[in-house]
């Protein structure tokens, strides 16, 4: 089914477009909103990564999934944004303090509210933590996507969780005066 639909895209079927956009969209919006400053810029990204997705479909081999083919167009054409902005990534070289463990109460924190730190990350920082936490990049990788280096990459890192740890201590503290 996907193979055959992956193929009338080759042919530019516009409803064979459209079937796998509707197929895939949901999954690749996640992506882009992991990336994304917001919710509406995450829509952007999704609407230009297709259409890079249909240019380049031809050239898609049927060598591993089409779905982390597609997923990689994704996070190449953000990160390319990002890189586009020029300066975006300062060289740091400044210590990281030890990090301390968080406990959290699972049932306090939504998913949405951790989108929502996440997405408020400086951009620097949100696409390390994104990429090494969540995709499982190296740092070695992602200095390259990003053209940094390895030490940039883990002090961004870093930095990316302490800013979340705060904001989630904050939010259990302000949590639990709720209760």
């Amino acid at each position: 089914m996907l193979e055959k639909l992956i193929n009338e895209c080759k042919k530019n079927n516009t409803q064979a477009q459209e079937q796998l956009y509707k197929l895939l969209a949901p999954k690749l919006f996640a992506v882009c909103l992991k990336y994304s400053r917001n919710y509406e810029e995450a829509q952007d990204h999704l609407q230009e990564s297709f259409l890079i997705i249909f240019n380049k479909i031809v050239q898609f081999n049927y060598q591993g999934s089409f779905e982390g083919w597609a997923k990689r167009i994704v996070v190449n054409y953000v990160l390319q944004q990002y890189r586009s902005q020029g300066g975006f990534f300062e060289i740091i070289s400044e210590k990281i303090p030890n990090e301390e463990e968080v406990e959290i109460d699972n049932e306090e924190i939504s998913m949405d509210f951790l989108l929502k730190i996440i997405q408020e990350l400086p951009d620097r920082y949100r696409l390390v933590f994104n990429l090494y936490t969540i995709d499982g990049y190296s740092h070695k990788e992602i200095a390259q996507m990003l053209e940094i280096s390895e030490g940039t990459s883990k002090s961004n890192l870093a930095r990316a969780k302490m800013i979340l740890k705060e904001k989630i201590k904050q939010s259990s503290t302000i949590f639990s005066k709720i209760k």
